[in-house]
């Protein structure tokens, strides 16, 4: 059977990476719907080059851009958020790809799983804001979530047909940046296209951002703690430059099982696709030269204390996570457009964290809500104390 998929965010790094997969697996799968949010550009050229039935374009205002580049293709063309979502949660589609950028994947997430679709999770958004209502709605309907980032990919192999409560540890790796070595003084004066620069994996700019300031690992943990049912407690994160061991379990009798290979996406992203098959291998293979000289090290929490605000926001749950991720957002975005320094993005986060005034069991519209005003709260923030110009 070949499988039709709803890629969200198609024009992004792992949207992209999907229609490579589709592309190499003709006989397995087809581009049934593609959604982007502004690179309508893209979004027809991959149109044209997939033909999927539905297309979805959020920002409306290039709407007609789109359309003209589209002028005689047979193609179904939805917009804005409401267009999106309607895009999600087709009946015709057997899975839906998870990747939009940023919180603006939660509710087509939502809506997808409200309509009956299994999903591959590439948006950490949706469960570091979300992961409570998520986690069960997808258990009430009784469709997987199945991750997509490289660790949980990781982490759910390793616990496949393991017996409940063998778990004792999950030890999630991270390469630690473009900025590992860099001393503490340094930080603040490194530059975003310095940031950009990740050693190991190829990404979008939000991400790498995070991954240069330890958020990324931040949100994964999160991540982790709702798709595993696990406690925080239970959760660590070990540095691995060499970005080989994507992430080891630790199970109750001491017994440690990790998933190795080479950092490309389009791995986990053909697992989760195929599941709960494996398919041939369409990429390059891990050779034993490169699994000899493998380093773990510590994370360095107080000079990278996102990470720490991560941990303190899951064990508070609630509505601070969403204000995590709200606030951490508006501070990547200013400071790739050099607007706040590198080490004010930590900053940020901790002065919207210690304003907010938690909410212990938030609906979807509460979280909309937080959001909103912590973004708010955030940009007032950097006006007021970190305006360079």
């Amino acid at each position: 059977m070949v499988k039709s998929v709803s890629v969200l965010g198609s024009t992004g790094s792992i949207g992209t990476q999907t229609l490579d997969v589709i592309e190499a697996f003709p006989d397995r799968f087809k581009a049934g719907v593609l959604v982007a949010n502004r690179s309508w550009k893209l979004l027809a050229e991959q149109t044209i080059k997939f033909r999927p039935k539905v297309i979805a374009l959020g920002d409306k205002s290039f709407l007609p851009q789109l359309k003209d580049a589209l002028n005689g293709v047979d193609v179904k063309i939805l917009s804005g958020t409401e267009g999106v979502i309607e895009a999600a949660s087709l009946a015709d589609q057997d899975i839906v790809m998870s990747a939009l950028v940023g919180v603006a994947g939660l509710k087509p997430t939502v809506a997808a799983l409200e309509a009956g679709k299994p999903i591959a999770l590439a948006n950490k958004e949706t469960l570091v804001v979300g992961g409570s209502i998520v986690t069960k709605l997808a258990k009430s309907k009784g469709l997987p979530l199945l991750p997509v980032d490289s660790e949980h990919s990781a982490i759910f192999q390793c616990l496949h047909g393991q017996p409940e409560r063998s778990l004792k540890r999950i030890l999630l790796t991270a390469s630690g940046g473009p900025f590992r070595t860099k001393p503490k003084e340094e930080l603040s004066s490194m530059t975003a296209a310095e940031a950009l620069k990740h050693p190991t994996w190829s990404m979008g700019a939000k991400i790498t951002i995070d991954s240069a300031s330890l958020m990324n690992k931040g949100f994964e943990v999160l991540e982790a703690m709702h798709l595993f049912q696990c406690e925080m407690e239970q959760i660590e994160v070990w540095v691995h430059p060499q970005s080989i061991v994507h992430s080891m379990v630790e199970f109750i009798d001491g017994s440690i099982l990790a998933q190795v290979g080479l950092p490309d996406m389009r791995t986990p992203i053909q697992y989760a696709l195929g599941w709960p098959e494996r398919l041939p291998h369409a990429w390059e293979s891990l050779q034993i030269s490169q699994c000899r000289n493998l380093t773990f090290e510590e994370p360095r929490l107080d000079d990278f204390p996102c990470l720490k605000y991560a941990f303190e926001a899951g064990k508070a749950g609630g509505t601070l996570p969403c204000v995590v991720n709200a606030a951490n957002e508006v501070a990547v975005a200013a400071f790739l457009k050099g607007k706040l320094f590198f080490t004010a993005i930590a900053e940020t986060i901790r002065a919207c964290m210690d304003a907010h005034k938690l909410i212990a069991e938030p609906t979807l519209d509460i979280l909309d809500r937080v959001d909103k005003e912590t973004r708010l709260y955030a940009q007032n923030f950097i006006a007021e104390k970190y305006d360079k110009h």
